[in-house]
Formats: C-alpha cells, structure tokens, sequence
C-alpha cells in the first residue's frame, strides 16, 4: 500500500485490508489485467470515524456508504482532514436526498428509476458537480431489490443520456444471494458492452475475486476489511 504521495506505508489491518489488497492483486494477474485497473471501495456502513481512520492511514482512499444522511454525518471532516478520498454512494438514493448526493459523493451506483435520473440531472445542473453514475441492475429481477430488469437495461441508460442529459460511467449489480454470482456478472459485463460502458462495479466481499475475472472495474469490500456488523 502507499499513500496519497506515493510513499509506502504499514497496513494496520494485517488481516483486513491488506489480504483483500494481495487478493485482488492476484485475480488480476490470473486474470492479466493490471492492478490499477481494479477500484477498491471498502464499504464503511455502520462504522464510525474512528473505526475509519486506520484505513484511511493505511492508504486506503475510496470509501462506500449506504446512505446519504449516514454519510453526511461522518464524512465531511474525514474528507477534509485528507484531500483525495473517493466517496462512493453504494445504496438506494431517494429523489429528496439528490442534493445531498451530488453535493457529496464522487460516485453514485444506484441510478434506477426515472425520479432519481430527473432528480440527478437537475441538481447537477444546479451544482455544476457531476458524480460518476452508475445505472444499478437487477439481474435476478428479485422483486424486494432496486435496480432495473435487463431487458429494461438498454432502454434505460439511452433514456438516461438522451432524455435527462445524464453521462452514464458503468453499471452495478448484486447477485441473487443465493445464486451462483458468475453468470449475474457475466450478464452485466455484455450489457455493458453493448451500450459503450466501461465501468463495472460488481463484486463483494465473498465473491470480488469472481467479478475481477469477468471485468468488474471497482468491487465494493466491507466485511473482509472492518470485520462483521
């Protein structure tokens, strides 16, 4: 690991961050890809600053949160005690919360409906600040789960870029629980391709060396890294 200016540093975690850091090393190489290619989001829900900080020390710097009002309330002072930390929204937004949203997060993986498309759109425009977006998909149409079918994918994103002027950077999915992740993932990287996207955020904390094979370009870690909830 390193830190922002490139120096080495020693990982606190021994048994969080930096066997996530040789794991994704090592489906990139059996994968021949170049680490670089992989963003690693550690999924920091639930826990305090406090908990944060050694990763952050440990040179870690894209970071995932569930929810707006959580993140608001923790990160603006990380992020201003260390410039060039990535904040990623990994979970549902609500119309109401796009402000916010924007006004935060450098990324937001849960583009889904039509609301939140006119919501985004708008407040980037206010803002002037453009996030990068993910449109979140629901590969295994499980009817509890956000995110959009794939047969309704590539109708979505066009309608994204040329109705709401949105730039679109990948798509997200999570698998079904319990459904092998492989062929969600595979089924996300085809979409992806078809409408020009190449970023791919899929892969947890069980299964990220999975989705590095099948092209994900950024994985969302959290329990492998800050332990269970």
């Amino acid at each position: 690991m390193a830190n922002e200016n490139g120096a080495p540093v020693t990982s606190p975690l021994p048994n969080g961050l930096d066997v996530v850091e040789r794991d994704i090393a090592r489906a990139c190489t059996e994968s021949r890809r170049e680490r670089s290619s992989v963003t690693l989001i550690a999924v920091s829900k639930t826990f305090d600053a406090r908990a944060i900080a050694p990763v952050i020390a440990a040179g870690q710097r894209a970071f995932g949160e569930n929810r707006v009002q959580e993140a608001r309330a923790k990160w603006p002072g990380l992020i201003s005690a260390h410039p060039g930390l990535k904040l990623h929204l990994i979970g549902p937004l609500q119309s109401n919360k796009a402000k916010d949203a924007v006004a935060l997060f450098d990324a937001i993986h849960s583009v889904d409906r039509p609301s939140i498309c006119e919501a985004l759109a708008r407040e980037i425009n206010l803002q002037q600040r453009a996030p990068d977006l993910f449109v979140q998909l629901n590969t295994g149409e499980e009817p509890q789960k956000a995110g959009v079918a794939p047969a309704e994918a590539d109708a979505f994103i066009a309608r994204c870029r040329d109705h709401y002027g949105l730039t679109i950077s990948g798509l997200m999915c999570i698998p079904p629980l319990d459904d092998a992740p492989a062929p969600h993932f595979a089924l996300t990287a085809k979409i992806a391709a078809r409408n020009g996207l190449t970023n791919l955020s899929m892969g947890m904390s069980a299964d990220f060396a999975i989705a590095i094979q099948l092209g994900a370009t950024h994985v969302r870690v959290g329990s492998a890294i800050f332990g269970a909830r």
